[in-house]
């Protein structure tokens, strides 16, 4: 069975955000770059898991970046994986992404194809489905729980309110979330491993953008903090309505 893991490089949580070129393009000097977290710690290691009970799996990573990108998936191969594909790309259009996602995994074979529910950057959580559309793969989204029998895949995710169970026969895309698995750090044998490991390049398919930023905004700054002594709940009320917009 091949397994194919879907990383994103992302920038770490306490980076500084800032906008360049009139506020169209993210200013990444001085930015520290990190593995999509919904990626490394509920996809790459479940799929690890899996190769560990299975030594039959071939696990492969891809990402769509360009050449800056190769440490982070360095990194991703510290963690186990026998050799991963980067398309050479900086293109931030989900459709694009996913459409060359697509073509390695029709072009590899794979049984099975996870991802993260999201990048903790553009929080956009399409990457899975459009993958699973373009492949016309069934597609199970925000999964907590991945078991596999031979070819038939149950897994937990969750819905409004509790959680569903399905079954599903392989091949088929996954969404990995919180529970999937528990998050691992690289070993300095991992380490040393990945800087042989197969690291292929590949050039992109031609593929038209669905979308284009046009401009970022960051979030207007936080106000200070209002105290009101206990007894004047008809100006707590008033600060509420007018000011909060809470009710």
């Amino acid at each position: 069975m091949k397994i194919l893991v879907c990383v994103s490089k992302t920038p770490d949580t306490t980076a500084k955000i800032a906008f360049s070129d009139n506020n169209t393009k993210f200013a990444q000097d001085g930015v520290q770059w990190i593995i999509n977290p919904y990626d490394e710690w509920y996809a790459l290691v479940r799929a690890l898991e899996l190769k560990e009970k299975d030594s039959s799996i071939t696990l492969h990573l891809v990402t769509v970046g360009a050449a800056d990108a190769e440490p982070i998936i360095r990194k991703a191969l510290a963690l186990g994986g026998d050799e991963a594909i980067r398309v050479n790309s900086d293109n931030h259009d989900s459709f694009y992404i996913a459409s060359q996602i697509a073509e390695v995994a029709k072009q590899g074979a794979y049984d099975l194809v996870f991802t993260g529910k999201e990048t903790i950057d553009y929080n956009g959580s399409s990457i899975g489905g459009l993958v699973a559309e373009l492949l016309d793969l069934p597609y199970v989204a925000l999964a907590t729980k991945f078991d596999l029998n031979g070819t038939t895949a149950t897994i937990t995710r969750e819905i409004e309110g509790g959680e569903e169970i399905n079954e599903v026969q392989l091949p088929l895309v996954v969404s990995c979330q919180k529970g999937m698995a528990e998050a691992r750090i690289p070993n300095m044998r991992g380490i040393m491993a990945a800087r042989t490991k197969p690291l292929k390049v590949v050039e992109p398919v031609a593929v038209d953008n669905l979308t284009s930023i046009v401009g970022f905004e960051l979030p207007p700054a936080k106000s200070g903090v209002k105290l009101l002594p206990a007894d004047q709940a008809e100006e707590l009320v008033r600060l509420l309505h007018d000011e909060a917009k809470a009710i």
